[in-house]
Parts: structure tokens; sequence; C-alpha cells
């Protein structure tokens, strides 16, 4: 079953144009061009209007480091912080080089890891620096059963550790965002050298 599912993932990708754009190890994004699906203010005063260019993020599962038998721990935690920031870090080096990369207003996505299992915020997001917002629901309640039940079946299939306490029908999707400004002062401007990683333009 599990290869199904990742056979299916491969097909939604390429199908929804999600693409890789470093092949360093240690890159645990993919990304996608989008329009903004509504209007959003950000935290920094950005202004983002329905429709304007955005960059969404991606996990790329298959690089998310595997945790030890006993399950995940603050160890493992700490190294996928790293890999999320060095990342986020090629991701803004990638954007800054693109011809037409000053379009985007803000780079993002929807998640089921913005918040913690007490219901708070996640400290990781926040660390990271993007603004949480409820998400917006196209279909309501019907389409968020289906589109938890992907996020489901993908964690299953790709990381099922990250499954421990969560169960389909409390998954909680939220928005995440932030201004293309902030985002390459925050993560473009910490970058030295190239690291070893690999960034192509697509």
């Amino acid at each position: 079953m599990r290869p199904l599912v990742r056979a299916f993932d491969r097909f939604l990708r390429r199908a929804t144009g999600v693409f890789e754009f470093c092949d360093h190890p240690q890159c645990v994004l993919r990304l996608q061009w989008a329009r903004a699906p509504h209007d959003l203010v950000l935290s920094d005063g950005a202004y983002v209007r329905k429709g304007a260019r955005v960059l969404i993020l991606h996990l790329w599962n298959e690089h998310l480091p595997q945790p030890g038998p006993e399950g995940p721990n603050m160890v493992w935690a700490i190294q996928v912080q790293r890999m999320l920031v060095f990342s986020l870090k090629e991701a803004a080096r990638w954007l800054a080089a693109q011809t037409d990369g000053d379009q985007v207003r803000a780079v993002g996505g929807i998640t089921v890891l913005a918040f913690s299992e007490d219901g708070h915020v996640s400290p990781l997001i926040r660390r990271l620096g993007f603004d949480v917002f409820p998400y917006r629901r196209a279909l309501g309640r019907f389409g968020e059963f289906w589109e938890n039940f992907y996020t489901w079946a993908i964690m299953w299939a790709f990381a099922p550790f990250s499954l421990r306490n969560r169960s389909l029908l409390r998954l909680r999707r939220a928005e995440i965002w932030m201004s293309r400004e902030v985002f390459l002062r925050r993560y473009l401007g910490s970058l030295s050298g190239n690291n070893g990683s690999a960034a192509r333009e697509v």
C-alpha cells in the first residue's frame, strides 16, 4: 500500500508543479509557484492581495531523518530544525536568483504541523518566523476531511513516526506565511558561501 501512496504522490507533484530546487541531502523542502488564495495582512505590515504570486513550501518527506527505535526525541528535533533552516536559506538564495522572483509577494503554505499537541502554535513555526493563519477550506468540512486523509496517508507512507499522537480526525491545518522581503532578509542575509549546496534553476 505504501508504494501506491508514494506513486500517487509523485503523480500529484508533477500535476501540480511541485519541484525540487536543491539536490543537497540536507534539503527537506520542495517548492511550488502559486497564487495567494485570499488577501493576507502579515505581521510586518505587508499586504498580499488575492491572486498575487506566492511561493509554496512543501516538505520533502523522503529527506526527513528517521528517529531511533525510541521515536522522536530532542536530538532528532534539533536535527530537523537545522535541516529546515538550511533548506529555507537555500530557498531564499534560489528565489533571489530568479529573474522574476521579485514578483513573489509571500512565501509559505498549508501545514498540519503548525500546532502542537496542546493546540498552541508550534514553537518551531514561530522560531522560523512565519505568521500563522486559520486555514480557509474551499469545500468546507467535506474538503477538510479528504485533505486530511491525503495528508495522513502521506505521513503514513513516508514518515509513520510523525503520526504518533496524531489521529486522522484530529489533524488541524493552518496557513503559514512570510512576506518576500522578510523571508529574504531573514534567510538570505545569513547565507555565507554555498555550504556545499546545489541549488538549481527551474
